[in-house]
């Protein structure tokens, strides 16, 4: 499916989440570029399961995936934008969403020019609110390489615990990367933000 050529793309359908610096929206064609230049960044997709994007392709499907298990309510995936500044920082995902068992796992990218600035927290404060109080989740994980301290930390200060760690879970590009398994329940999250 190339997106560049498809409306669906256009379908602002997700909710718009607004914080203080940003906004959370549907992905849109135009967005296919800085989406691809987000994933494509070693430094970016070092801790992650799967190496750095190398076609434009991979953007395009990616996203066709999203749309389709948006309508399903199997995955939320947001572009993370400035609030005033429409361009693409960064993307931010609810998927393996189970509604029936309440759970959730949430992801996140920044480009590295936008790192260590808040904006992460900011993004993933709005996601968690959306889970919480929309979709009435009652859990959501987050596997981290355990190695990416400054995620860890993100996560930590947002109320997750980590749970516990699988051993060599992914293999990627030949190196066997371990994941740290946080998690964060509702009643956990609600404690701190009342």
């Amino acid at each position: 499916m190339n997106l560049v050529h498809d409306e669906t793309v256009e379908r602002d359908d997700l909710p718009l989440l607004r914080g203080e610096r940003l906004r959370l929206r549907g992905f849109r064609s135009d967005d296919l570029g800085d989406f691809f230049a987000l994933h494509a960044d070693p430094a970016v997709m070092r801790y992650w399961s799967f190496p750095a994007w190398t076609q434009r392709h991979q953007a395009e499907d990616h996203l066709a995936r999203a749309i389709a298990a948006r309508s399903n309510e199997e995955m939320l995936c947001w572009a993370v934008v400035g609030r005033d500044d429409d361009r693409l920082i960064g993307a931010t995902t609810l998927f393996d969403i189970q509604r029936a068992q309440g759970r959730a796992e949430i992801g996140y990218a920044l480009r590295s020019a936008h790192w260590s600035r808040g904006y992460a927290q900011e993004a993933l404060r709005l996601v968690l609110d959306y889970a919480y109080s929309t979709l009435s989740l009652r859990r959501i994980e987050a596997d981290i390489d355990p190695r990416n301290l400054p995620s860890c930390r993100l996560v930590e200060r947002l109320g997750f615990r980590r749970e516990g760690l699988l051993r060599e879970r992914w293999n990627v590009a030949g190196e066997c990367q371990d994941s740290a398994i946080y998690g964060l329940l509702a009643r956990e999250w609600r404690s701190q933000t009342d």
